[in-house]
């Protein structure tokens, strides 16, 4: 089992989780973990205001443009049932992903984040994460894949990182917020809807767990970022998924936080409490050995590499006797 925190802060962590179960207190400290990430956004020449004022009023002059409503209704299947993790509140969102909020403000707050990663990069940290996932995926394949599905794909940062990576390839973003899933489809047709004559992405309103998608679908399939986010059933449901979607000699990749990375275990009790706050399944996801999770739905032992200094990426293979 990973654990999350050095012996030293176990208490500290234990303190977190008490502040933040109390209503009033776990608000002020998404308030503030709010704050600091426009803070640290602007301070490196992102125009967080600025951007989304323009992504919501879609370059007019009005505070919000109601044809997001008909982008959300383009996309969305009105049939779909939302499990309940997904109903929290997420990233100081009340609404978690289902608003227009967050949909709006993923670009600019993966930007933030990202950003201390390297200093030296600023604003395009959250490109070189991308990147160097892709390029310890590219480690692992012996001929291009044809067919990727990208699951939690957001508003398709990654998933169009990995199109610009193997622009043969049909790619599937799945999402299960469809507020996400209109503005990746509007920056697609922004963009011509074109990169390098590739197929266009296809965005499917689903979950993870259950894509709808058939069986021995595609030859990759990528969770850039999701699984921090899932609590532990979630997380084994989304990982047979993606064993189910593989064809034979397939490969899962999935790029998240790295539990044994220094960053987290010299943390502050105030920094962790503001990353806590925003993350409600962040305990569970640094107390699964996802290594066996995915040994155990039919993976080969994953090969890992580190992202970032904080982060890693773990990549397997279908493993043909199962």
């Amino acid at each position: 089992m990973v654990v999350l925190f050095a012996p030293a802060l176990n208490v500290a962590n234990t303190l977190v989780n008490g502040l933040l179960a109390v209503k009033p207190l776990a608000n002020l400290a998404k308030h503030r973990a709010r704050k600091m990430m426009i803070k640290r956004a602007e301070s490196i020449g992102v125009n967080w205001r600025q951007d989304v004022k323009k992504l919501r009023s879609r370059g007019k002059d009005v505070a919000f443009d109601p044809g997001w409503e008909t982008e959300l209704a383009a996309i969305q299947d009105p049939d779909l049932v939302y499990p309940d993790y997904y109903l929290k509140s997420f990233h100081a969102y009340e609404k978690g992903n289902l608003c227009w909020e967050a949909a709006t403000e993923v670009a600019v707050a993966a930007q933030a984040v990202h950003a201390r990663l390297w200093p030296e990069e600023g604003a395009a940290g959250t490109l070189k994460l991308r990147q160097n996932f892709i390029a310890a995926l590219q480690t692992q394949l012996s001929t291009p894949p044809q067919q990727i599905v990208d699951l939690g794909c957001s508003v398709g940062i990654s998933t169009r990182a990995l199109q610009v990576a193997y622009p043969q390839a049909e790619i599937t973003g799945v999402d299960l917020s469809p507020h996400f899933l209109a503005v990746a489809q509007f920056h697609d047709r922004e963009a011509g809807n074109q990169l390098h004559n590739s197929p266009a992405i296809q965005w499917r309103h689903a979950a993870a767990e259950s894509t709808g998608l058939p069986d021995q679908f595609c030859d990759i399939v990528t969770a850039f970022l999701v699984v921090h986010e899932l609590p532990q059933p979630a997380t084994r449901a989304i990982l047979r998924e993606a064993r189910r979607l593989l064809r034979p000699g397939g490969h899962l990749a999935i790029m998240d936080s790295n539990p044994k990375a220094e960053g987290y275990s010299k943390m502050p009790p105030y920094v962790l409490t503001l990353l806590k706050s925003t993350e409600p399944y962040l305990d569970e996801y640094f107390s699964l050995d996802i290594e066996r999770a995915m040994e155990d739905v039919g993976f080969l032992p994953p090969s890992i590499f580190e992202t970032s200094p904080r982060h890693y990426s773990l990549i397997a293979q279908v493993c043909e006797t199962v």
